[in-house]
């Protein structure tokens, strides 16, 4: 590859980066109202930035996002601000970039990716962000959060069963939109093959 390719390359996926960012942000106050519990649509957007830009540059672009919001630029659902780790729910936080980067990581070891694959990343991922994020609000609910602490049938009462419907139909709609979209950006992300693909 020219170097004024190169450059063009690393250009496009800064600009890709800086987007995922972005929706990452504005998907946080999008909410779909269900009963009980309004879904937004910052799981969506993870996967689909682990799906369109791969692994390190999908959880790049959700890393940023975490540290806007740490540094307390008010991206996150409830504010901003370092005391944000404190809550329940910042486990999430942690567990889109680690998810995006899973998902990025199964869905490229093919060049061209079907659906099944691009479906069974953005699923993979998606356990993974439901793993991090109920062990560390059941670990905040209970070790340095006032009150009565959750139990383990509460805890999938509140952040599981509620969720995993919508998460599903996101999961389905991500992968649908990156099959369409990756022949598009194929030229802009690392080969399979390279170092960090």
């Amino acid at each position: 590859m020219s170097g004024a390719a190169n450059v063009r390359q690393r250009t496009v996926m800064l600009c890709m980066c800086a987007l995922f960012t972005a929706l990452t942000a504005v998907g946080a106050f999008i909410r779909i109202p269900i009963p009980y519990l309004p879904i937004t649509l910052q799981t969506f957007f993870t996967t689909l930035a682990g799906l369109l830009l791969g692994a390190r540059a999908g959880a790049a672009s959700v890393l940023v996002y975490v540290v806007l919001g740490l540094i307390g630029i008010p991206v996150f659902t409830e504010g901003g601000g370092i005391s944000y780790v404190l809550k329940p729910s910042f486990g999430y936080l942690i567990a889109f970039a680690a998810g995006a980067y899973l998902t990025g990581k199964i869905a490229h070891t093919s060049p061209k990716p079907s659906f099944v694959r691009l479906l069974a990343a953005d699923l993979a991922g998606m356990s993974l962000i439901y793993l991090i994020g109920m062990i560390y609000f059941f670990a905040a609910k209970n070790l340095w959060v006032t009150g009565d602490g959750i139990g383990v049938r509460a805890l999938f009462a509140a952040c599981f069963f509620p969720c995993i419907p919508g998460d599903i139909v996101k999961c389905v709609a991500a992968a649908l939109l990156a099959y369409r979209l990756i022949p598009i950006t194929a030229g802009y992300r690392p080969k399979p093959s390279q170092k960090g693909a």
